[in-house]
């Protein structure tokens, strides 16, 4: 099974790199103010999927605090339940 993870991710860094190689023309992403930015389609679109993974992940984290609590505090409730039997 380890073996067929490192095909397949060799097989997707290869896609990738060639994807990065056809699209290297540079685009300009212009922001506020008049600021801008050139660099490759290639660089801008990995930073934008880097962009949403990190969000996701911010947007995650209050969940899974709150989520970690409540199961401390539903462990404790069993844990006395146990005890009181």
């Amino acid at each position: 099974m380890r073996t067929l993870y490192t095909i397949l991710g060799v097989l997707l860094f290869i896609l990738l790199l060639g994807f990065a190689f056809k699209n290297s023309e540079p685009v300009e992403l212009v922001y506020y103010l008049g600021y801008s930015w050139k660099a490759p389609l290639s660089l801008m679109l990995l930073i934008t999927f880097f962009s949403g993974i990190i969000a996701g992940i911010i947007a995650c984290v209050g969940s899974l605090i709150s989520q970690r609590r409540k199961l401390l505090v539903l462990e404790k409730e069993i844990k006395n339940l146990k005890l009181n039997k």
